[in-house]
């Protein structure tokens, strides 16, 4: 993918995101189910997830030299999903800084808005970088390593549509009309 292709992808996952947020009711939106994250949670996690990455995009070239220099070429997208995967199959998990505290209603706004601020600032970053440094530099991640900036980006537009299609899971179980009419009793 390109940088035009990629910044589409971003708009297209996070908007999907948010969009589905907006549907949640405000208990669906702060409740945890079983042990979960809750989708404010969820939400809370991608600000802090996309918020380094745009800090490092930020970086001067020279700067991001401190990271070394790639030593292979940068993988598709498809390839990328399926490693993270594995790292995840594999028990993988979030490292502290990127896990959430409990989110309550009313921050549900300033959340949303924070995430599409994080969006709209990572793809501006993405179009003012060129097709070679997407290639030529790397960053940190902390379940795959150092991986080139593209591939960051991609990891980033698939973690945000890893984690909607999470808790479309969640809402699609919760469809039962046993499970909604226990729920609308306990809560």
């Amino acid at each position: 993918m390109n940088r035009k292709e990629i910044g589409t992808l971003l708009n297209t996952n996070f908007n999907a995101f948010a969009d589905f947020i907006d549907s949640l009711s405000d208990h669906r939106f702060t409740v945890s189910p079983e042990g979960k994250w809750s989708a404010g949670q969820q939400l809370d996690h991608l600000v802090r997830s996309t918020r380094p990455v745009n800090k490092a995009l930020s970086l001067p070239k020279f700067a991001l030299r401190f990271y070394g220099k790639p030593k292979t070429s940068s993988r598709a997208y498809e390839v990328v999903v399926s490693d993270y995967r594995k790292v995840l199959a594999q028990g993988g998990e979030s490292s502290r800084a990127f896990i959430p505290g409990v989110v309550h209603l009313p921050q549900r706004e300033s959340l949303l808005k924070q995430f599409h601020q994080q969006k709209d600032r990572l793809i501006s970053l993405t179009e003012q970088r060129d097709e070679a440094e997407l290639d030529n530099y790397q960053l940190p991640h902390p379940l795959l390593g150092k991986i080139t900036v593209r591939e960051m980006l991609y990891f980033t537009a698939y973690h945000t549509a890893h984690h909607l299609h999470d808790l479309q899971t969640r809402e699609q179980l919760r469809k039962n009309p046993w499970n909604s009419a226990l729920e609308q009793v306990i809560f």
